[in-house]
């Protein structure tokens, strides 16, 4: 039985009697290992930005409730002190769609104001473009911060302004809303007439939409608006247990609900089959060089059939040749991996690089398109260490086979 000092010795005597041949090898493992790390980290990274931009925490706990479409039933205030009566339900944030125009200087144009409390933003997940939104703690009317109006990216567009230069931007404001009329039963309609309502509001945030020319405005900076029902509210549970049972509640309520959870849910299904199918390219690779790792042990099983023979004559065990060729392949692997690694790493980091000049350029924000948890980096040297010694059993189990006689007298 050979000494373990010995078998590491034998083993990696390839670095020294065949440089350029080992290191190619390893050169093409790490290749593979690197595209499934650049790949897979690609996936990551982009599933981590979607899912920062779209959640908080809060907002994963929270359901957005609508009328439903048959407009039978009607959100209203009764309602929404109904949502908030449920148990386990933290806090409701209800929000009134009003027709507006928008003016600033000489151009007018038309909106849907979105009346709010400020807790909205915070049960949505969303996050302002520039500035800021409403300050939840202060109470506008408190704080003596009256007039204050969050706008999108869409309202800057129609006055041809960026949104950067938006915030502080004093706009005039027309609200058109009818009266409510309350019955002699306690319910309440609107009349037909229409009422218009001017006020002032300076720009403090704006959020990026492209599409809609949408503007928010704070419930308390309008006490006096008549709100005969909603278009939508945020119900917000205490803990993610109680989200299925409130939604069924709600649900029997007769309102149509949705959860940002299920949409986070299914996006994160999309994701796993997409790093599935880029590691799978990567993987390819990878087998490419396990059949040139394949060809290297092989050859050096046949350059050194004599040096086994010779080994075999002065005691070596067929073990010993086993193990010594094993060694010889998982270490290939290993290294293969750590060199997959970091080129995985250098190459995303340039690219990343790269794409953040150019994003920077054209006015975009930096970003990290490259997320590698360290249990997916320790993984694939691990996979990349297994891959070498699978590939060198066969060769193994050769050269363990080889008789004495027959392999010192190869040639």
């Amino acid at each position: 039985m050979m000494r373990t000092t010995d078998l590491l010795r034998l083993s990696t005597r390839m670095f020294k009697t065949r440089p350029l041949r080992t290191s190619l090898t390893i050169l093409g493992v790490g290749v593979g290992i690197g595209a499934i790390l650049f790949l897979v980290s690609l996936g990551y990274g982009m599933q981590t930005l979607l899912l920062e931009k779209i959640t908080t925490s809060e907002s994963l706990l929270s359901l957005d409730v609508n009328p439903p479409e048959s407009g039978i039933i009607h959100l209203g205030k009764k309602q929404i002190a109904a949502f908030a009566a449920l148990d386990h339900v933290k806090e409701v944030s209800p929000v009134a769609n009003i027709p507006a125009q928008i003016s600033l200087n000489e151009f007018t144009g038309d909106a849907l104001a979105n009346v709010i409390k400020p807790s909205y933003f915070r049960l949505s997940g969303a996050e302002p473009m520039v500035g800021r939104f409403f300050l939840e703690p202060d109470r506008l009317g408190g704080s003596g911060e009256k007039g204050k109006m969050v706008i999108t990216s869409t309202v800057a567009k129609l006055f041809n302004i960026k949104p950067g230069s938006a915030v502080g931007q004093k706009l005039s404001v027309t609200l058109f809303f009818s009266p409510i009329e309350e019955a002699a039963d306690g319910t309440t309609s609107t009349s037909g007439s229409v009422v218009e309502k001017r006020a002032e509001f300076e720009v403090i945030g704006v959020i990026e939409n492209n599409i809609s020319s949408l503007i928010y405005i704070d419930v308390g900076d309008v006490p006096d608006l008549p709100i005969a029902e909603y278009a939508q509210a945020k119900v917000r549970v205490e803990s993610m247990e109680f989200l299925d049972p409130v939604r069924e509640q709600v649900k029997e309520m007769g309102f149509s609900v949705f959860a940002l959870s299920d949409t986070i849910a299914e996006a994160n299904k999309i994701f796993k089959a997409i790093q599935v199918i880029l590691a799978l390219f990567g993987i390819v690779a990878l087998l490419v060089a396990a059949i040139g790792m394949f060809n290297t042990v092989t050859i050096a099983l046949l350059e050194r059939t004599q040096e086994i023979g010779i080994m075999k004559a002065i005691g070596a065990g067929a073990s010993d040749i086993l193990i010594m060729f094993l060694t010889e392949s998982a270490l290939m692997g290993f290294l293969g991996g750590v060199s997959g690694v970091i080129l995985g790493y250098t190459g995303g980091e340039i690219f990343n690089f790269i794409l953040n000049i150019l994003a920077s350029r054209l006015g975009g924000k930096s970003m990290n398109l490259f997320v590698r948890p360290l249990w997916f980096i320790m993984s694939i040297i691990i996979f990349s260490t297994v891959v070498g010694f699978l590939t060198g059993v066969l060769p193994a189990r050769r050269a363990a086979k080889l008789k004495t006689l027959e392999a010192l007298r190869y040639k």
